[in-house]
């Protein structure tokens, strides 16, 4: 078997074991029931298994895609109280009795306050000012609606604050569906949006069955698809970059896309692109990163992403990158918020 099969088994192993299983190992000593090692070995293995299973047969069951997405926020959250709690108690003699109390005097809060953070909603104002720009232009960006581990339900608030914005256009950077569950009426509500709507691909439409027809499916709620296409809007060369290709064809389809005489605006999902093209775009927007959404995850993702979140210059141009408009997986969010971007495009003399 290939390395590059065996690693990610691997990781999910150890990330089962840490997320799913240590944490409560961990309680179940201070309460004076430690586990044996082969009840935590068999544990560990069973759910790695239905985790893997899940992940792997792209499984759409309800009562599975809880018990692994919350599982995982709540051993997440879980796991990053008892660490240093293991810490203190290298230094300080704390009587088990005391640990379970301050775990829990954490945890719980944490995990309510988590949830009800990943159910709001914020605005966030990005001013941009360029030479190319001669007339005001607003138009919003979001990313990450991952509509499959999330109701469909919460497009309905997302949809009421476009409108309210009513921008000139809304562009949708990648992770729009994200379950093999997806149907087309779930995006029904998307046809009250009163603007043109342009949509770049993430990494999870390729992830579910029958993605293509899928994507297909989307002219019919009004979505147009760049698919590595660029439109003119205007003074605005707008470009949407699918997420299923190389570093490298990323920016080959830039290149020949970039208009030199306009604005270029470009959508791509993930933000890894932007140190190869960071001196020849106007202005270019991606999500994936979601921040982390659960802290101290964004120190993490950071080593992979190094623009996790916000905004970055390169001279005179601009790259945002979305923490998201909702979650993925656990509906927690600690130490990061879920954010509709109004982008406003001026002239730089202005």
């Amino acid at each position: 078997m290939k390395l590059s099969v065996i690693t990610p088994l691997f990781i999910l192993l150890i990330f089962t074991y840490l997320v799913f299983i240590f944490p409560f190992e961990i309680l179940a000593s201070w309460i004076g029931r430690p586990g044996s090692y082969f009840e935590i070995i068999s544990s560990t293995l069973v759910i790695y298994f239905i985790c893997l299973y899940y992940f792997r047969s792209k499984n759409s069951n309800k009562i599975l895609k809880f018990f692994v997405y919350e599982g995982v926020g709540i051993g997440s959250v879980s796991l990053f109280i008892i660490i240093p709690l293991l810490l203190i108690e290298l230094l300080l003699d704390v009587p088990d009795k005391y640990k379970l109390i301050s775990f829990f005097s954490f945890q719980i809060p944490l995990l309510v306050y988590g949830f009800l953070n990943a159910r709001s909603l914020k605005i966030k104002n990005l001013n941009i000012k360029n030479a190319s720009i001669n007339k005001d232009h607003i138009f919003v960006f979001i990313s990450d609606v991952h509509i499959g581990s999330n109701h469909p339900k919460s497009l309905t608030k997302i949809v009421s604050k476009v409108n309210e914005i009513n921008p000139e256009f809304l562009l949708i950077g990648g992770d729009l569906i994200d379950s093999s569950s997806f149907h087309i009426k779930d995006l029904s509500v998307l046809k009250e949006i009163r603007c043109p709507i342009f949509f770049v691909t993430g990494n999870h439409e390729y992830y579910i069955q029958n993605h293509q027809k899928h994507l297909d499916d989307l002219k019919s709620v009004g979505i147009k698809i760049l698919d590595n296409q660029s439109i003119l809007l205007d003074e605005i060369n707008l470009i949407g970059i699918n997420d299923n290709l190389s570093i490298n064809d990323k920016k080959k389809e830039y290149i020949k896309l970039a208009k030199k005489d306009n604005f270029n605006l470009l959508a791509v999902h993930q933000p890894s692109l932007w140190k190869q093209i960071k001196n020849d775009v106007d202005l270019m927007l991606s999500g994936h990163t979601h921040n982390g959404q659960i802290f101290p995850f964004n120190l993490i993702v950071k080593i992979r992403f190094p623009e996790i979140y916000g905004l970055y210059l390169s001279g005179k141009n601009f790259l945002y990158v979305s923490s998201g408009v909702a979650t993925w997986g656990p509906r927690i969010r600690i130490g990061s918020n879920n954010e509709i971007i109004k982008v406003k495009l001026s002239n730089n003399l202005n």
